[in-house]
């Protein structure tokens, strides 16, 4: 009966995962789209939010305003991989990683490049 319970726990978790990652990215393109960029700005992850400050030399909310990242609607797929996660919607893919308080997002405005890792317009160092 236990290792029923664990296995069915087990099966469980990667879905979940994968729904809390697609929610963190639905809120994102939210954000974006509305033009709340101090809310885009939050589900960002540390190291995009610093690198994103530092390329245009302005707070977060201010460098985000120049960004000109793709109009995204529905996910269409989520892969989740222990902490981090890749949301691919309709317009854009985005990559997140999974922090105390979280999923945030590590990459945004990312284009598949045959052979090659994704182009983003957003990421961190």
């Amino acid at each position: 009966m236990a290792a029923t319970v664990l296995a069915a726990a087990g099966c469980g978790a990667p879905a979940a995962r994968k729904d809390a990652a697609a929610a963190a990215g639905t809120a994102f393109e939210a954000a974006v789209a509305a033009g709340d960029h101090v809310r885009a700005c939050a589900l960002l992850a540390p190291q995009s939010r610093r690198q994103l400050e530092q390329n245009e030399q302005k707070t977060c909310p201010a460098a985000f305003a120049s960004q000109q990242l793709p109009t995204a609607d529905g996910v269409e797929g989520v892969e989740a991989y222990g902490r981090q996660a890749m949301v691919r919607m309709a317009g854009d893919t985005l990559f997140l990683s999974l922090f105390t308080g979280g999923w945030k997002v590590v990459a945004a405005g990312c284009t598949r490049r045959p052979d090659q890792p994704y182009d983003c317009l957003i990421k961190g160092a």
